[in-house]
Parts: structure tokens; C-alpha cells; sequence
């Protein structure tokens, strides 16, 4: 069969259209090939200069300013324990009470012996009145005179014994009420009613004062070199397992020496404790300011990126290329941390889309930001 020329002119304009639409395909793909993809869009922000405040953070023990073991002054069998366990008192509040009976007998029998005594003095007295108006119209010897006044003056002498020992029983009896020294909390009882206890050996209870409370903590010697040692420096504490530190304090003691097997300082704080919730003996968690910078560097922490053991960030040029920047880091304040070393301030650092950036020297599509959204005047900083 023989190809016709309609035939043949059909094929021809068949095979030109395929070869203009592969000729376009081609240009559009090496047109395609050819093309620089755009920089990549990130977050800069600019490097100011700020006043901080830098707190360093210390563990530490709440102590109670005043621990009073509670002991008997007059030994008795205990007739009364007038508390709940754990709970708090007041200063003076009786606590324990010691069968007072033996003791009033005392008293008793000091009152009587004091008015004997107090009687015989008024004898003497009167003799002794007598003896001087006879001594003048010489009706006695000297003898008998010095001996009448001589009686006068021990029978004084008794009378001061006797309201001497009226007092002491008085005192004794006086301490057969236990009372509390001090307000605070109560520990549980260490004797019960009905057993002895023995003069400045038994111990009845402990009592603990609450409010306020101290806060012991150690600093080692560089920080305490440059920390303030005055008093009313505030400090900030918390507990163990708390994350923030809801309780505010003052400083009000620094210690005059170095432990010498720690090579540390000394310091305490009181802390207001008006509801009871610290109690003696929990660990806590204190910041203390302990320098002043009064232009430091802060920088957005996501920023600053680790390289084995060197940090770096990447600051962007005037012709928006990024710069791979070492840097050495302080204290962080918040989510910030403070630049000591390898930035300057007006610099703008990428602080967002750093996986965005390949190598150094990466152009790049800066978008402005603030470094942090509350420019507050001062800030403070915290241990890293």
C-alpha cells in the first residue's frame, strides 16, 4: 500500500509539533535549572547593652533561731500535759505540770518558819530597845548590853534566812508548772502522766520557733569576694522540688571566717514564716545577688549553639550573610544568657530559623525582632 501525499504532509506536521513541544520541555527545565533559589527568611534581633543584677544559687538548711529542750527544775511525778503534739504554743502557755502537793507543803512550812523568825526578831528588838535606855543610866554591864544587840542582829539575820528559804519554795513550787520559754511548735511528749521526772535530767519535750525562721547557706570564696556582705541584702528560697522560690527573705548574718576544710562562707537569711508551712530542718534553695553588671550583653539562649565543648552564634553582616561567632557565655536571665566574650553590642544575631542556615556565610532574609518582648529596665540573672 502506497502512501499518499495527504498522508505524508499529515506525518510531517505530526513530527514538527513533537519536536517544538520537546524543544519548550527543554528550555523550561535548564530555564528551571539555572534559577537561584531565594535566600531563606529568619529572626534577627539587635544586641543591647543592659544593667543586671547577678544571682548566684546556694542549697541550704532552714534552722530554727531558738531549740529549747524542755526539762524539768523540780522533780516530781507529772500530773498534767496540757498539749497536743505538733501543735503550736504561745510563750507562756503551761505545758507540763509536776504533782505541785510535796511543793505547797514547802511553802507552808516556810511561811511558819518565817513568822517564828519574824517573832523572835521583834523580842530581840524590844530587848535589845530596853537595853540601850539601861545601858545609859548604866543599870547593865556593857556586857549584857552588846550580848542584847548582838541578839537583835541574829535574830535579823534569821529572818532574812527564813524569807530566803519562803522564796526558794515559793520558786519550787513556781516550777512545778512547766511552761513554754518561747512561741513556736511543740514536739511530741517524751514522758506521759504518771512517771517521774527528775530534776535537769528528764527531758519532757522540744519546742522549735517558727516564725521567723533562718536559712543557713554556704558560698564559696570567689562568689563571696564579690557578693555583698551588708545587711538587708534581699535573698530569694525556695524549697526542695519547687521551681520557683515563692519565699523572700534578708540577709542578716555573714560568718567572720572561712571554713577551713570547705574553703566556703557562711551566710543567713531570715525568712518570715507566718503560716508554718517551712519547718526546721528541710533543705532549701537560695539566690543571693552577688554582683552588679552595669552593661551586659544578653542574648536569646536558643541562639547560642554548642559545638563540642565551644559555643557559637551567628551574627549577620551588612550584606546579610551570616557569620559563624564564638562566643563565651555567663549567667542566664530567664531565657537569655549573658554574652562575656566574642560580641559587640549593636550586632544583630539570628535567633530563629537557625536550621535554615548551611554553611557560613549564607546569605540570608533577615525579619526584625526584639531580643526579648518586656525591655524592662533592669533584669536579674541566675546561676547556669
Amino acid at each position: 500500500m502506497h502512501a499518499t501525499p495527504f498522508n505524508q504532509a499529515k506525518v510531517a506536521l505530526l513530527g514538527g509539533l513533537l519536536l517544538l513541544v520537546l524543544a519548550g520541555c527543554d528550555a523550561r527545565g535548564q530555564a528551571q535549572d539555572n534559577a537561584t533559589p531565594p535566600p531563606p527568611e529568619v529572626e534577627v534581633a539587635e544586641v543591647n547593652a543592659e544593667p543586671v543584677t547577678i544571682w548566684g544559687a546556694f542549697s541550704g538548711r532552714v534552722e530554727a533561731p531558738q531549740t529549747v529542750e524542755l526539762r524539768p527544775r523540780v522533780s516530781g511525778y507529772i500530773d498534767q500535759v496540757n498539749f497536743e503534739e505538733g501543735e503550736l504554743v504561745s510563750e507562756g502557755d503551761v505545758l507540763f505540770v509536776i504533782d505541785p502537793r510535796p511543793y505547797k507543803a514547802h511553802v507552808q512550812l516556810a511561811e511558819a518558819e518565817l513568822a517564828r523568825m519574824r517573832s523572835q526578831l521583834t523580842l530581840a528588838s524590844s530587848e535589845a530597845a530596853r537595853s540601850e535606855q539601861l545601858w545609859e543610866r548604866r543599870a547593865i554591864s556593857r556586857e549584857e548590853f552588846e550580848q542584847r544587840n548582838a541578839a537583835k542582829t541574829m535574830a535579823q539575820a534569821a529572818v532574812n534566812s527564813a524569807a530566803a528559804a519562803l522564796q526558794s519554795a515559793q520558786l519550787d513550787l513556781e516550777y512545778t508548772q512547766i511552761k513554754a520559754p518561747v512561741s513556736g511548735r511543740i514536739g511530741r511528749a517524751e514522758v506521759t502522766r504518771g512517771n517521774l521526772a527528775t530534776i535537769d535530767a528528764t527531758l519532757l519535750a522540744t519546742l522549735v520557733s517558727v516564725d521567723p525562721l533562718y536559712v543557713y547557706f554556704e558560698s564559696d570564696q570567689q562568689t563571696a569576694q564579690d557578693n555583698p556582705h551588708g545587711q538587708a541584702v534581699p535573698v530569694r528560697i525556695g524549697l526542695s522540688g519547687q521551681q520557683d522560690f515563692p519565699y523572700r527573705g534578708q540577709l542578716d548574718f555573714v560568718d567572720n571566717q572561712y571554713n577551713a576544710r570547705t574553703g566556703t562562707l557562711q551566710y543567713r537569711a531570715q525568712v518570715a514564716n507566718p503560716d508554718g508551712k517551712l519547718r526546721p530542718g528541710q533543705f532549701a534553695r537560695v539566690e543571693m545577688p552577688v554582683a552588679n553588671a552595669s552593661a551586659a550583653l544578653l542574648v536569646d539562649q536558643k541562639a547560642v549553639l554548642t559545638d563540642q565543648d565551644r559555643r557559637y552564634l551567628y551574627v549577620l553582616g551588612d550584606d546579610n550573610k551570616v557569620e559563624r561567632r564564638t562566643v563565651e557565655t555567663g549567667r542566664r536571665v530567664g531565657g537569655l544568657l549573658v554574652i562575656t566574650a566574642g560580641l559587640s553590642e549593636g550586632e544583630r544575631v539570628v535567633v530563629n530559623g537557625l536550621q535554615k542556615i548551611a554553611f557560613p556565610g549564607m546569605e540570608v532574609l533577615p525579619q526584625q525582632v526584639a531580643m526579648r518582648p518586656d525591655p524592662a529596665p533592669m533584669v536579674v540573672a541566675t546561676a547556669p
